[in-house]
């Protein structure tokens, strides 16, 4: 998967940290791409917790997120959030 993050810095804030998910044909189906998507927004819901207010992050799944084990997926997201919010961080600055 490919993990942007984005600092939002407009002082209107609905909630946050939000999130969007990209899984496009290439992932498979529609009943695969649906089953990555609901298994990406649960990883994403667990992270929401422990991440900035105030960040835009865009998770776009890869055909390999169709098949990956969860503990993968979870790994693979944090991994590219953590690289992704620190260069949304470092641009900002």
């Amino acid at each position: 998967m490919v993990v942007h993050a984005h600092v939002d810095s407009s002082e209107i804030r609905v909630g946050g940290p939000r999130f969007g998910l990209v899984v496009s044909k290439a992932v498979g189906d529609s009943v695969t791409r649906h089953r990555v998507s609901r298994r990406l927004r649960h990883i994403a819901s667990g992270l929401v917790a422990e991440l900035d207010p105030d960040l835009l992050v865009v998770v776009r799944a890869n055909p390999a997120s169709a098949s990956a084990a969860h503990a993968d997926l979870v790994h693979d997201m944090r991994t590219g959030l953590a690289t992704a919010v620190a260069r949304a961080r470092e641009a900002r600055s």
